[in-house]
């Protein structure tokens, strides 16, 4: 992928307010979206969807008129631009277990949601992982395990970074270089075995409690700082059978993406593929005076503006 230079809002601190100046990002995304998807011939490909906002890209959807110019490659990560436009049968998972090498957290990063769970602001990003087999597709059901149904299943609605290009030791002014876009997503979480001490002990424990097969479903659309910058100030929404039960703004991130990619990149090696889960705003079932924990065939809906959406039930094996 070719780096491209384009521009986005950025926030400067004035005495008396906060004024917004375009300043030049660069990006290392040849695409602005990305798509894979089922042709005519049932052939699994990549390609840029030919629409110009998410409301036409589902619209499109919808009435089985999408189209995209193709990318030829395997993966998502090493993909050269064709002049070929093709007809989208289907639209399909956009990252595959096989394209993930791992999934990279970071907790308690909305200021809204540390205040509701009682803690204070931690000073540097709380990372923890998830297996990449943790990786499920959009509209794909979610299996829960026995030892995660008992009233304490959790929904976390999340902003996700995709690092396209292996790196370390990466400059936060560098950072969105490798950043291939990001993508909508759902942090499901066994709530008893990441803060019960008689589960998780006497420190909250996050790797187990989140780590289970599918527990990171996310969306169709790659979208590449060309389009959103760093996706600082999106508004971000999570629905329970379509009852909304998060609605806030990336804005209320206490560490950005850049911050987010130097940190974790220190002394560690990003491989391409990485994703970056940037955390949840207020509004987790965990929260509330008397949580509303997921149930067996509830379907949780989590919209990111310029992103798209996952929409997956919840089955109890």
């Amino acid at each position: 992928m070719s780096t491209i230079f384009c521009r986005s809002l950025t926030a400067i601190a004035s005495p008396n307010k906060v004024i917004f100046a375009t300043l030049p990002t660069r990006t290392m995304s040849s695409f602005g979206r990305l798509i894979r998807f089922r042709d005519a011939a049932g052939k699994s490909r990549f390609g840029e969807p030919k629409i110009t906002s998410v409301a036409a890209f589902e619209e499109a959807v919808a009435q089985g008129t999408l189209e995209a110019t193709v990318f030829e490659g395997n993966n998502p990560f090493s993909l050269k631009p064709s002049s070929e436009v093709a007809k989208v049968q289907e639209v399909l998972p956009l990252l595959t277990v096989e394209d993930v090498p791992i999934v990279k957290c970071v907790g308690l990063n909305y200021i809204k949601h540390i205040q509701e769970g009682g803690r204070k602001p931690p000073p540097y990003p709380s990372i923890f992982i998830k297996p990449r087999a943790s990786i499920a597709g959009y509209n794909e059901d979610i299996p829960i395990p026995k030892l995660a149904q008992d009233n304490q299943l959790d929904y976390e609605g999340e902003l996700t970074i995709v690092i396209g290009k292996t790196g370390k030791n990466i400059p936060k002014e560098d950072a969105l270089q490798y950043v291939a876009g990001f993508v909508v997503a759902n942090d499901a979480s066994a709530r008893k075995w990441q803060r019960d001490p008689a589960f998780a002990g006497g420190v909250p424990q996050w790797c187990f409690s989140k780590g289970f097969d599918k527990f990171a479903p996310v969306g169709p659309l790659l979208v590449s700082p060309k389009i959103v910058g760093n996706a600082g100030n999106l508004r971000l929404r999570t629905l329970v059978n379509g009852e909304v039960r998060q609605d806030s703004n990336t804005n209320d991130l206490l560490f950005n993406t850049e911050e987010i990619v130097a940190f974790i990149s220190q002394g560690t090696t990003l491989d391409a593929g990485t994703i970056i889960m940037t955390g949840t705003p207020a509004g987790v079932a965990m929260g509330m005076k008397e949580p509303k924990w997921l149930k067996d065939g509830d379907v949780v809906e989590v919209k990111i503006e310029e992103l798209g959406s996952v929409k997956n039930k919840m089955i109890f094996e």
